[in-house]
């Protein structure tokens, strides 16, 4: 008998996970900028999966440094030249480090590997109000161990799309 009710309430539980369809007419808030109800369809304009996909949001820095990459160039002449299809847009320049050093360098590091992409943006023509910086330091690693592979990826600055007024 017990394995009877604990089977229903298995089954209760496993039909209660059960992913619903979402609602088509819904509006498009939450469909992390695809257009609503089709897989695979492109990204919506001006969306940062928009930026991801056609332009990069991401350049990469040497240990212990913020100076811009020749290749870390080549993408921010992209980024500036989508930012300015959408004027209406802002964005905010995260700098990342590894994670090797104190938490208080690598934010100080950040800061400068952030306000580095952001000088070189206001220099391709963007409006630095436009732009706004943030360190996190080593807080947000997107790759985890302690070798080179993986600090090389966390070594970033990371160009986030969001909306003026929000």
């Amino acid at each position: 008998m017990r394995f009877k009710i604990l089977g229903l309430f298995v089954a209760v539980a496993l039909i209660a996970a059960c992913e619903t369809a979402p609602d088509e007419s819904a509006s498009g808030a939450g469909t992390g900028g695809f257009t609503a109800g089709q897989k695979g369809a492109a990204p919506l304009p001006g969306s940062q999966e928009d930026m991801v996909v056609n332009v990069g949001d991401r350049v990469f820095f040497e240990f212990d440094r913020y100076s811009i990459k020749p290749e870390a160039r080549q993408i921010l002449v992209k980024q500036a030249a989508w930012m300015k299809k959408f004027p209406s847009l802002i964005f905010t320049i995260e700098g990342h480090c590894d994670e090797r050093g104190t938490r208080e360098y690598n934010l100080a590091l950040g800061e400068r590997r952030a306000n580095s992409v952001k000088d070189y943006l206001v220099v391709l023509g963007i409006n630095p109000n436009r732009l706004k910086t943030l360190s996190y330091g080593k807080e947000r690693p997107v790759a985890l161990g302690s070798n080179e592979q993986a600090w090389s990826q966390n070594r970033r600055a990371v160009t986030v799309v969001g909306v003026a007024g929000a």
